[in-house]
C-alpha cells in the first residue's frame, strides 16, 4: 500500500443521533488502530454532531452540490459541509449517478467546488453487470474516471482517493474477484499517472468499495494496488466496521 490503509464508512441514508454512539466507538476504537486511516460519512445532519464527538477519526459528507450558494431548495454547498466540520465528500458514487441522473460533467463540477472549499474528494468509479458482460468494463471505467476528475489537482496525492465500486457488488452480498480488482485498480492507477503525473500519481490511494465485510477484507486489502475501503452496510456498527479495519493493518502488515 502507498501510505496509511484507508478505511472509510458511508452509511448512506441510515442514521439518527442515537447513531452517536456508535460514531463514539468506532472513534474509540481508532486510537487503537493508528496504522489505519479511519473515516466516516454520515448524513448531512450527524456531520457536526459526529465531528463534535470524534477524536481520531475524519467526518465526510456523501455529496455536495456544485454551486457556492443561491436558489437551491434542499442542496447543501461543500462550503457548508466543510463549516459542518467535513474534511472529505463521496462524490460520484453509482446510486447517485443512477437515481439522480448525475453525469461526469456534474461529478467534475462538484469535485472542483469541494476541492475550492478545502475539502478532500474520494472520487467512486465503476461499471455495471452488462458493461462488464460485454467485455467493456475497463473500457467503461477508464471513460467514467476520466471524465469525472479534474485535470489539474495540486497535490493529487493529498486531496484525491478514488474508490473502484462495481455497480453489480454494491450491496449485493458478491464482492469482486482478487482478479478483477487488481486488473481494474491496474488500469485506474495509470489513468492517474497519466493525469497528474508519476509523482502524484502514484500515490494516490485507490479504494476498493462493494460488499465489503469483515471476513471478506483481509482477502481483498491484501491485494496488489488496494489501499484501503470504501465501506457501505458493514460500516453502520463499530464491530464490523473496525473488523474491517483490524484486517487492513494485518494486511499491511504482511
Amino acid at each position: 500500500m502507498s501510505s496509511r490503509p484507508y478505511i472509510v464508512g458511508n452509511w448512506k441514508m441510515h442514521g439518527t443521533r442515537a447513531m452517536l454512539s456508535e460514531a463514539r466507538a468506532i472513534d474509540r476504537a481508532a486510537q487503537r488502530h493508528m496504522k489505519v486511516e479511519v473515516a466516516i460519512a454520515p448524513p448531512y445532519t450527524l456531520i457536526h454532531p459526529v465531528h463534535r464527538e470524534a477524536e481520531q477519526i475524519a467526518v465526510g459528507a456523501q455529496d455536495c452540490h456544485e454551486q457556492e450558494g443561491g436558489a437551491f431548495t434542499g442542496e447543501i454547498s461543500a462550503a457548508m459541509i466543510a463549516d459542518a466540520g467535513a474534511k472529505f465528500v463521496i462524490l460520484g458514487h453509482s446510486e447517485r449517478r443512477t437515481h439522480h441522473g448525475e453525469s461526469d460533467a456534474l461529478v467534475r463540477a462538484k469535485a472542483d467546488a469541494a476541492l475550492a472549499a478545502g475539502l478532500r474528494v474520494i472520487m467512486c468509479c465503476g461499471e455495471s453487470a452488462k458493461t462488464r458482460e460485454m467485455g467493456r468494463a475497463v473500457a467503461f471505467v477508464k471513460k467514467q474516471l476520466k471524465a469525472s476528475l479534474p485535470p489539474q489537482i495540486e497535490s493529487a496525492a493529498e486531496k484525491l482517493s478514488v474508490a473502484y465500486e462495481p455497480i453489480w457488488a454494491v450491496g449485493t452480498g458478491n464482492a469482486a474477484t482478487p482478479d478483477n480488482i487488481a486488473e481494474m485498480h491496474g488500469v485506474i492507477r495509470a489513468l492517474l499517472v497519466s493525469l497528474y503525473g508519476e509523482e502524484q500519481g502514484a500515490k494516490v490511494r485507490i479504494l476498493y468499495g462493494g460488499s465489503v465485510t469483515p471476513g471478506n477484507a483481509a482477502e481483498i486489502l491484501s491485494v496488489d494496488g488496494v489501499d484501503g475501503a470504501l465501506v457501505g452496510g458493514a460500516s453502520l456498527t463499530a464491530d464490523s466496521f473496525m473488523g474491517i479495519a483490524l484486517a487492513a493493518t494485518e494486511a499491511d502488515d504482511s
